[in-house]
């Protein structure tokens, strides 16, 4: 089988190793990849929102099967695309990745099915944004109702911040269009857990949970970024939780979207608040999330090219999803800076005993060197019994890798850890 996939990242790596473990798979297709990919697939330079490229490209080559990864072209309607040409896909068609194109879209859904989440409003008018959260206490999260690449959520602790927010996404349109409809919706506090789910619109089966650490610092201080590592399990995402989330969220969404006409096929991302009034939905996405797939895959005992074909051909209910019973700890290392201004065109050495747990996002080559190019450089797994160890396997593996200007938090698990996990 010839396999395509789109994107560029540490996630779409992640894939790409685990694809290729299905004997059945004769070559991959990487559109646009990246040049840490290169010993694992074919590179082809066309750009992830190239959408007639890639239809063209996929029916030339004679792809069996793609995978569209990243959020943009699957709002942008890709799969769609991809379908009408002939070609099954794996990712939702562009009716159903709204539920990641527009927040507002997914809070209004929320609402008219009964979903758990926050209390909300959504503004098209900036005066009336601003007359809504003078009369609000905070912290409140601002959000901008499109694509905004992760950064188009402030946490707003005051008045001041929030005036700030609301005027920079709707007047300056520091997001473009993304930022002229905004959701504001009170701030939930509580332990965040990400729940990847594979469904083919009828069955949903939840992967291992995960938890993300978005701040560039350690302390989770700074930034927010893309993610700067995670571990799953998630120890604060216990049976009880997952059977409740199941009942009362995961096959909600499910049946809200299918009763909207929005029927949603691939992945389906919950991110979730903990609260103390129960587990509420801070947002979802409509693909596998960066970087939590790359402790959530590699944690897959089944085989996961046959467990995307079942979400496309609706055999979900009859394909066995089987994860390891240990954990996995991915740490991010990003060029020194990130996510604001940093430098790039460092040489990356990588050990040859650790190259199977490194997953490579910002990388390019050049003059046959692999150098970095971008924020968020690589990631860097390992696998454990314990939390413990494959946390402390993760930072022996790290030492293994190197580039001028790299930077890596050092307590990548350590709140899981002290939430009592093994």
């Amino acid at each position: 089988m010839k396999i395509l996939v789109v994107g560029g990242g540490g996630r779409e790596h992640a894939i790409v190793k685990a694809i290729k473990k299905n004997k059945e798979v004769s070559e991959i297709f990487v559109l646009p990849g990246n040049g840490g990919m290169a010993d694992d697939a074919t590179l082809v330079p066309i750009g992830a929102k190239e959408t007639d490229k890639i239809v063209d490209f996929a029916a030339k080559s004679g792809i069996d099967y793609a995978i569209v990864a990243p959020d943009d072209p699957l709002v942008l309607g890709t799969v769609d695309k991809l379908s009408a040409a002939g070609i099954p896909c794996f990712g939702p068609d562009k009716k159903a990745a709204i539920i990641e194109g527009s927040k507002a879209f997914s809070k209004d859904l929320m609402q008219k099915y009964g979903i758990p989440t926050a209390k909300y409003k959504v503004f098209t008018d900036e005066k009336a944004a601003l007359d809504y959260i003078s009369g609000e206490s905070f912290p409140l999260v601002i959000k901008a109702d499109g694509l905004a690449l992760g950064k188009g959520v402030i946490i707003a602790e005051s008045l001041r911040e929030a005036q700030s927010a609301v005027k920079s996404m709707m007047e300056d349109k520091v997001f473009g269009e993304s930022g002229a409809k905004i959701v504001v919706e009170e701030f939930l506090t509580g332990p965040e857990v990400s729940v990847l789910t594979f469904t083919d619109g009828k069955t949903v089966v939840p992967m291992v949970s995960s938890m993300d650490h978005k701040r560039a610092l350690d302390g989770d201080k700074g930034l927010n970024t893309g993610g700067m590592g995670t571990i799953a399990p998630n120890p604060y995402y216990t049976d009880e939780i997952a059977a409740r989330c199941m009942r009362e969220i995961f096959i909600p969404t499910i049946d809200a979207m299918n009763k909207e006409g929005r029927t949603f096929k691939g992945c389906l991302y919950f991110g979730l608040m903990l609260t103390e009034n129960g587990p509420k939905v801070i947002e979802y996405n409509c693909r596998f999330g960066d970087p939590e797939t790359q402790v959530v895959l590699p944690l897959l005992k089944s085989d996961l090219l046959t467990v995307m074909k079942a979400t496309t051909f609706g055999t979900l209910d009859k394909t066995p999803v089987e994860f390891e019973d240990g954990y996995a700890c991915c740490v991010i290392m990003a060029s020194k800076g990130y996510p604001s201004a940093y430098e790039k065109g460092y040489e990356i050495t990588v050990a040859d005993e650790v190259k199977d747990g490194v997953y490579f996002a910002g990388a390019k080559l050049k003059d046959g060197k692999l150098v970095t190019d971008g924020g968020r450089v690589l990631g860097v797994t390992a696998k454990g019994e314990t939390l413990k160890e494959a946390i402390d396997k993760a930072y022996a593996k790290v030492k293994k890798v190197s580039f001028a200007n790299a930077y890596y938090r050092k307590d990548i698990g350590a709140r899981a850890l002290k939430a009592g996990d093994k």
